[in-house]
């Protein structure tokens, strides 16, 4: 899958990708949400034998406009890319937001973007999607620009859930942050997972017959301090059952910075410098601090086996969660 970055996207556009289907939105974790508008693009492609792409943005608005208040990503544009090649886009198209592309009108946004560069031949998105310049365009707009340019708009409803609750990125990061993430992934509809470089740690668990995987994770992310039962997938996709610790390791030192330390089951080899990613399946128990490095290995224990048994029932949420959690 051809992704066009920050720097590549004023660049023409390859002609095997132009006339094609255009999904446009933020797509911040690729929840249940954003799939209804997404497999309403690939089911249109697939229907005209056209490209399917994504259209979002880089860095989130958000970011832009609140940088003193970053945005808990759920899904960072690396995952997000591998994520939507895993559902079947031809491309991902992460256009430069910045203050300037803010100021731009949505009729400039239209011709430059969809009609020039992309030559879109249909575009879908959710009904309440607006752009351009304090948000001028609208469904309306875009329906009407479309009719005159000679593109199709498809609107998409806001998905709910079986409780017909809207389906959001907030209510999901509010699950994590609660260590909800079996929950998190009902609503995601696949395993909710991070990606990280693996990074040098003190050594503590591979001294107690424990070696872990270190990943510092984004400051501004808000998952519950805890044990997890997870899965780990290693640069080359190789994919092993692990238990996962996350948090500041009370027991070892007094105000550590969050680290997830991620011990993988039947494994020996050398991971520093790889971009692994880890997915969690279920929350095992609060972080606790110990009286001494025995109570501690005596709790490890335990949590690898409760992690083994619960690994040992899962089967896949979706076509999504098969190609990222699943050997």
């Amino acid at each position: 899958m051809t992704v066009f970055h920050r720097n590549e996207t004023r660049d023409p556009l390859p002609d095997t990708l132009k006339g094609g289907v255009i999904a446009i939105g933020n797509f911040d974790g690729v929840h249940r949400g954003h799939q209804s508008v997404l497999d309403r693009a690939l089911e249109i492609a697939r229907e005209r034998g056209v490209p399917a792409l994504v259209l979002t943005f880089e860095p989130h608005p958000r970011s832009v406009f609140r940088p003193d208040r970053p945005v808990f990503r759920l899904t960072p544009a690396p995952l997000k890319a591998r994520l939507l090649e895993a559902i079947g886009f031809n491309a991902v198209i992460e256009y430069p937001f910045d203050r300037a592309f803010s100021q731009r009108s949505a009729d400039d946004f239209v011709h430059s973007i969809l009609i020039d560069w992309l030559h879109a031949s249909e575009v879908v998105t959710g009904f309440d999607f607006h752009f351009g310049h304090d948000r001028q365009g609208g469904p309306a707009f875009l329906m009407n620009a479309g009719s005159k340019n000679g593109f199709g708009v498809t609107l998409i409803d806001a998905y709910r859930d079986e409780n017909a609750d809207v389906v959001s990125s907030s209510r999901i990061r509010e699950l994590l942050l609660e260590g909800q993430v079996v929950e998190a992934a009902g609503l995601l509809g696949y395993r909710y997972t991070v990606e990280a470089e693996v990074i040098g740690g003190e050594k503590l668990g591979r001294s107690l017959g424990f070696p872990t995987a270190n990943m510092r994770l984004p400051p501004e992310g808000e998952l519950k301090a805890g044990i997890y039962a997870v899965r780990f997938r290693t640069a080359d996709g190789t994919i092993r059952d692990a238990v996962a610790s996350y948090g500041r390791r009370p027991t070892v030192t007094e105000n550590g910075a969050p680290l997830l330390e991620t011990f993988v089951f039947d494994f020996s080899g050398d991971l520093y410098g790889q971009v692994c990613s880890v997915s969690f399946f279920g929350y095992l128990r609060p972080e606790l601090k110990f009286d001494g490095l025995d109570a501690l290995v005596t709790q490890i224990k335990r949590d690898e086996e409760e992690a083994r048994a619960l690994l040992a029932g899962v089967t896949p949420l979706s076509g999504i969660d098969r190609a990222i959690a699943f050997p």
